[in-house]
């Protein structure tokens, strides 16, 4: 583990995963709103929602989506990690009111370069609003003790 208690890359295996929970807030999707500067009706004016296939308001896809840099930032590999890519497939809906769950789920590391592969799956009530992976970058104990030794030898 990292001195943030992320987990370095050589901490991971397969399998590992860990997951973050969210309520999305009222207040949630108008302040994503203002800060992506994305108001679209669809997320905005609950009269012009209810007349879309949707029914009703619905929070924005990267809102949602931003609870798997949650779990990434928060669990795993936590503190230390710096995103590089993320594909995400939006499979249902996610309203003001309902918990969002995103699970990260280790299927690949890379030693040399300190990179991990996720799976990532959102869920509302056992049901994946998202689903996708991603690439991260992770802190690695072997490149801070050879950065150590670097450095007490005057490199």
């Amino acid at each position: 583990m990292n001195h943030l208690n992320g987990y370095d890359v050589e901490d991971l295996r397969e399998g590992m995963s860990a997951s973050f929970s969210k309520t999305i807030t009222e207040a949630d999707i108008v302040l994503f709103a203002g800060v992506s500067g994305d108001n679209n009706a669809v997320h905005t004016n609950e009269e012009f929602a209810a007349t879309t296939q949707f029914g009703g308001r619905i929070a924005h896809g990267f809102l949602t989506a931003s609870v798997i840099s949650a779990a990434v930032a928060n669990r795993l590999p936590g503190p230390g990690t710096v995103y590089l890519g993320q594909q995400l497939r939006f499979k249902a809906p996610v309203r003001p009111g309902d918990t969002v769950h995103a699970t990260v789920t280790v299927k690949s590391v890379d030693l040399v370069k300190a990179r991990v592969t996720l799976e990532t799956v959102c869920r509302v009530r056992n049901v994946v609003v998202i689903d996708g992976e991603a690439l991260v970058m992770t802190t690695s104990s072997a490149r801070r003790a050879a950065q150590a030794a670097a450095d007490n030898k005057g490199v």
